[in-house]
């Protein structure tokens, strides 16, 4: 029961940030509009601009929104927050699971807008086309909610912020967010490991209705791991010297 009502005070307490909101969710759907609105009549590899970028700001949306979670992590250290919850029943595990569905809410707010501003410049996608696209995003932005975690831990409020933009912008940047980089190549090989890459491909996927290659999955569920190991290591290691 604790556990459903701190989880709901997150949910409540993250949809009354607005400076959060303004960060997390329309910064990227403002983007969309000002590169897609100037070439909705263009084409790109195939697909009309407008669809192509989509796929991209998809990603970076949503993978700004569920990192965004572990500033908020790092606000509550700061604060001394972490302390009073060892003396209190929450347990650790609720506390954590609280943030990751605060952090994938805004990540399925921010799809659904930029699929909104999308279908509003004249993107088309069977309705089967789109659940891949949601299935494959939520679950691609897996590792990227725990290294908003993993982050929180590590950094101090005031660091926090600029370490996550620039996080995020470098692996959305190689992950193909703004456009290809390297598309060939040893450089390309290097990329289809880091989780961004399949994250964007993850909507790109959903424009032919496919799911990801078998490498896909090792590569979100290796990172996703990797991340979570560190995670609570730097938990223990920050709640050892308290």
């Amino acid at each position: 029961m604790m556990s459903l009502t701190y989880t709901r005070y997150e949910v409540l307490r993250t949809l009354r940030n607005r400076r959060f909101f303004v960060f997390s969710l329309i910064f990227p759907l403002v983007l969309f509009y000002v590169v897609a609105g100037e070439n909705r009549h263009a084409h790109l590899d195939g697909a009309s601009f407008p669809l192509y970028f989509m796929t991209g700001m998809i990603a970076f949306g949503t993978m700004t929104a569920v990192v965004a979670g572990g500033a908020r992590i790092a606000l509550e250290r700061s604060l001394g927050w972490t302390r009073q919850m060892r003396i209190t029943p929450l347990s650790v595990g609720a506390y954590f699971r609280a943030k990751l569905v605060t952090g994938y809410m805004m990540a399925l707010i921010s799809l659904v807008l930029i699929s909104l501003a999308g279908l509003s410049l004249g993107v088309h996608l069977a309705a089967g086309h789109w659940a891949v696209l949601a299935g494959l995003v939520l679950v691609g932005i897996a590792p990227f909610a725990v290294l908003g975690i993993l982050m929180g831990n590590l950094l101090s409020a005031d660091s926090m912020g600029p370490a996550q933009g620039g996080v995020v912008t470098f692996f959305a940047l190689l992950g193909g967010s703004f456009g290809r980089v390297f598309p060939f190549g040893t450089m390309h090989r290097l990329i289809e490991l880091l989780p961004s890459y399949w994250l964007v491909q993850a909507s790109t996927s959903a424009v032919g209705g496919t799911g990801w290659p078998l490498e896909g999955w090792v590569v979100i569920a290796v990172w996703s791991v990797g991340f979570a190991v560190l995670a609570r290591l730097a938990y223990q290691r920050d709640t050892a010297a308290i």
